[in-house]
């Protein structure tokens, strides 16, 4: 059995609301978080249904249109994502597989350079090992202590040794440079720009102080609903929304070991298809309140 796939990176252009429903605490709407970490989490499957429709959306206008990727025939949509519900067609399972998008950089206010991306030890192994999956080799993983950070030789969010994160304060390490490198060139290809902004505000934090942070270090909006014929605030129309900040980066795996149907394409030509050129698109709620713009940019091999 052959085995094609790609790690998937997903970069939040605006705050990101994916919805676990309602909340039990003061959050009326938290976003999606993972049960063993808490962290955040956006569901392969809210993933996999926004490409379906983007290139749905390019098969019928007949062109690929900004961030789409290349024109695809409905048949290979369908070979990829699957098919249902429809009297003329046989039933069929999507060929591509999509895990949940786990957070890797959390970006955070900063005394100094405004803000920083931030992560840790056990985000960072995490990935090491998709990455690997998907044939990329990525740098050793260091390991700060509660009370130190690690930066890059050039960061900005350091003075005097000295680093605040939040409302927490740190010593300055240096090393990690390498994952600074490398991660910059996976999510900023081509890109020189953001690859200097990203180097210079990339800290490794302990895994505590990170677990901190992703339970604390969300946005939290109060929101209002307006009476059409008042225009004011209706009785007992108030509630908190939870997304996940601007600048966000999480990322996942997507691969294809069977593909289903036959007389099909290879699973290296799904993967070409559909995981291959950087697209724009929109994830979770809130749309129509500019939540969720995200860019999804695709790296690794083919794999075995």
């Amino acid at each position: 059995m052959t085995t094609a796939s790609r790690v998937f990176w997903i970069h939040a252009l605006t705050p990101l609301h994916v919805g676990a429903g309602q909340g039990v605490g003061f959050i009326d709407l938290p976003v999606m978080r993972e049960k063993a970490t808490g962290w955040p989490i956006v569901p392969g499957s809210t993933v996999k249904g926004v490409m379906r429709g983007l290139f749905e959306d390019s098969a019928r206008r007949g062109g690929s249109g900004e961030g789409a990727g290349p024109r695809v025939d409905n048949h290979l949509i369908d070979t990829a994502f699957g098919r249902g519900g429809q009297e003329d067609r046989q039933d069929q399972a999507g060929s591509l597989v999509y895990t949940d998008a786990r957070l890797v950089l959390l970006p955070v206010r900063s005394v100094y350079g405004t803000f920083a991306w931030v992560t840790c030890r056990l985000a960072l192994e995490l990935l090491r090992r998709d990455l690997r999956y998907a044939g990329l080799e990525a740098p050793a993983v260091p390991s700060p202590v509660d009370d130190r950070t690690i930066l890059t030789p050039g960061t900005v969010l350091a003075k005097d040794g000295e680093v605040y994160l939040e409302d927490l304060d740190f010593r300055r390490e240096e090393g990690a440079d390498e994952w600074a490198d490398f991660l910059s060139r996976q999510v900023f290809p081509d890109d020189p720009e953001w690859v200097s902004l990203f180097r210079e505000r990339m800290a490794v934090v302990s895994d505590d102080v990170f677990g901190f942070l992703a339970e604390t270090g969300t946005e939290v909006a109060a929101r209002i609903r307006i009476d059409p014929v008042c225009r004011t605030v209706e009785g007992g129309a108030l509630w908190y929304e939870e997304s996940l900040p601007a600048e966000t980066l999480m990322a996942g795996t997507v691969w294809c070991d069977r593909v289903y149907g036959q007389n099909g394409p290879s699973a290296g030509d799904l993967i070409r298809a559909f995981c291959a050129r950087p697209l724009r698109c929109q994830l979770g709620g809130k749309a129509t309140v500019g939540k969720g713009l995200v860019r999804l940019v695709f790296s690794g091999g083919e794999g075995r």
